[in-house]
């Protein structure tokens, strides 16, 4: 099949959309698909970025819904060329725009919400909400009603989703998803990360790796690590992993100083590469309390070297890891917080190793991206050719199912 991605940022720090283009067009370029993506950035702008497919930016795109006059006229001359097109993300141009310019060919779409329907949007923001729900009315919603699919990556994001937005229902799709397996990378061991922070050698540590963000709960852990120190191993530490891209930093190093943890926390930056693998393989757990997580790729990325998982009830692929045995879940809350962090230093040893050894096999069962993938590729083929006009029967919660 000849498909084409559309995207707004193809900045690795934006978090989960370009992760899930790279890692699925790597297996399917391998396996004979011809992929191509398109950005809405400047060729200024993506001509730094190093990928394995065929990128080609329209920007410079305005603001922060990155608006371009070249993406309406570019997908009314260009989309007929393709199978099928596959867009990402809502609340920016690419849904609008690119479904202004297929709507009118023949060739059919294909939206990841990418957890951009969170209930938790609503509830931390309702002003945006009402400016979204006009948005949807308008033009939003249309371009996921006219959508061959809406797409959802586990079955908890897609639930969330429903009624959150009212008019234009729209047939939704859950798709396996994934990421590479590092045991088939040339990946160093924890060795490449205890190097580069040397200070970690002789310590263990709980590993936090995501953007550091009010959403993903960086406040909660810091206070619960400090409010349960007097029941921590004294050789264990937490490092905080990750992209400060809301410049929160100075205020949680300030909250680590106010419980007297300053010295038993750890800040990273991001980590890419032999760093990051390093760090999952070194770490005794990884922990995400995040408030809201559509699929926590680093959850993925855990699992798959064998490290297991502490997680909030708000990472929608929670109930994964709670199957596999692989870690524990708890509310994104304080309390809910301290419990995981207490739940996984109770353990015993042996303990700890079988659920090390359970993310290795949830990973490989639920998350492999040389599976997930080609059952996405499967997914599009068994759709594409699906009359427009099939018959739908509109369900009360305003989805037509399929």
């Amino acid at each position: 099949m000849k498909l084409l991605h559309v995207i707004s940022s193809t900045e690795s720090e934006s978090g989960g959309p370009i992760e899930a283009v790279q890692r699925i067009t790597e297996v399917l370029l391998r396996d004979g698909h011809d992929i191509q993506v398109l950005s809405l950035e400047s060729g200024k702008e993506i001509a730094s970025r190093h990928f394995h497919f065929p990128l080609l930016g329209l920007g410079p795109s305005i603001g922060r819904f990155r608006y371009t006059s070249s993406l309406k006229p570019w997908m009314r001359r260009n989309a007929e060329r393709f199978d099928a097109i596959i867009l990402h993300g809502l609340w920016n141009y690419v849904s609008v725009g690119a479904w202004l310019g297929i709507r009118k060919t023949r060739t059919p779409y294909f939206i990841f919400t990418h957890g951009m329907m969170d209930p938790w949007f609503r509830e931390h923001y309702p002003l945006k909400h009402i400016k979204k729900q006009i948005y949807w009315t308008l033009l939003q919603g249309r371009a996921l009603h006219d959508a061959r699919r809406v797409l959802f990556t586990c079955e908890e994001e897609m639930l969330r989703a429903r009624n959150v937005f009212y008019g234009h229902p729209y047939r939704e799709q859950v798709v396996l998803y994934g990421t590479a397996d590092p045991e088939k990378e040339r990946v160093a061991d924890s060795a490449a990360f205890l190097n580069a922070f040397p200070v970690l050698r002789d310590r263990r540590f709980l590993l936090f790796i995501s953007r550091i963000h009010p959403k993903k709960g960086c406040d909660l852990l810091i206070q619960a690590f400090g409010d349960c120190m007097a029941q921590l191993p004294t050789d264990l530490d937490l490092v905080m992993a990750g992209p400060d891209q809301a410049g929160w930093v100075p205020r949680l190093k300030a909250i680590a100083a106010e419980r007297g943890i300053a010295n038993r926390v750890h800040w990273t930056g991001m980590l890419k590469g032999d760093l990051k693998w390093g760090a999952f393989r070194a770490a005794e757990a990884m922990i995400l309390p995040s408030h809201q997580e559509n699929f926590g790729f680093v959850v993925a990325e855990s699992m798959a070297c064998s490290t297991p998982v502490l997680t909030s009830d708000k990472v929608n692929i929670w109930r994964e890891v709670v199957a596999s045995k692989a870690g524990l879940a708890a509310p994104d809350t304080l309390e809910g917080t301290r419990d995981l962090i207490l739940r996984f230093c109770a353990l015993s040893a042996d303990d700890r190793a079988q659920m090390a050894s359970n993310a290795r096999a949830g990973f490989l069962r639920h998350f492999d991206i040389e599976v997930t993938a080609r059952e996405f590729a499967r997914m599009i083929e068994r759709l594409k050719d699906e009359p427009l006009n099939a018959s739908q029967e509109t369900q009360p919660n305003g989805v037509e199912s399929h």
